[in-house]
């Protein structure tokens, strides 16, 4: 594998840059200025994820036997290289910015036949949301361990309480994420078969519960929420990062 396919791509580097531009205007002395710091720093923090998200599928396929994610340049970092970049990256995007939901992004297309063995293909779909994990519970522990300023501190929190409902709704066992993803490998042919029919409106359904039924959004954030207290996450200042982010309610 030569080297320059596992560097970030121009787009991704951009999309860093404007997350810790938006941490560097949370600094800045005005409620204004720390309001606008604290959404560009949730919005580039979250689109950085989700690439980081799809090169975990990426890096693990190709090292199980998927070659041709090197062609795609998917190693790149690069959400331009995606099957669908506006699905990919835009609507997860938009999705976070009106009501808080952690929709999935994807679709880096994986050549499951390649793959070595079941274990690698339920490796490869795990690899995604155990991302969003890894750096979920990474903010969450800086934040406490160097505890940043306060703005700074809550909008990192939000973000990595964000990182974990990613986690923890990917890993659901509905066709169409990754949790059915990891499964899939050892289910039955008429299972499968199932999985594919429902693979373009199950995840939609889910959307419209979590949205729509109180009940249903409730137990899913008392999960994230006990996983992100389990990591050490502060929620005073995730929920002040919250208000933060959503400045216009």
């Amino acid at each position: 594998m030569q080297r320059s396919a596992v560097r970030p791509s121009p787009v991704f580097l951009g999309l860093l840059a404007l997350t810790v531009g938006g941490a560097l205007l949370t600094l800045v002395e005005n409620e204004t200025a720390f309001k606008a710091g604290v959404f560009v720093l949730v919005l580039g923090g979250w689109a950085v994820s989700l690439c980081l998200h799809e090169f975990g599928h990426a890096i693990v396929a190709f090292r199980g036997g998927d070659k041709e994610v090197y062609f795609k340049g998917y190693l790149t970092l690069d959400p331009r290289k995606y099957a669908d970049p506006v699905l990919s990256l835009v609507v997860p995007i938009l999705f976070l910015a009106i009501g808080g939901i952690p929709l999935p992004g994807g679709a880096v297309w994986i050549n499951h036949h390649a793959l070595r063995s079941r274990a690698v293909d339920t490796a490869v779909s795990l690899a995604g949301p155990f991302a969003n994990l890894v750096i979920g519970v990474l903010l969450a522990v800086s934040v406490e361990v160097f505890e940043p300023a306060p703005v700074l501190g809550a909008g990192l929190s939000f973000l990595a309480l964000l990182q974990l409902a990613a986690f923890v709704l990917n890993m659901l066992p509905v066709p169409g994420l990754d949790g059915w993803g990891a499964v899939e490998p050892y289910l039955s042919y008429p299972a499968r078969s199932f999985g594919a029919k429902a693979r373009p409106w199950a995840p939609l359904i889910l959307f419209a519960a979590l949205i729509g039924i109180p009940g249903v959004s409730a137990a899913f954030w008392d999960v994230v929420g006990s996983l992100y207290g389990a990591v050490g996450g502060n929620e005073l200042l995730a929920y002040l990062g919250q208000d933060a982010f959503f400045f216009w309610r």
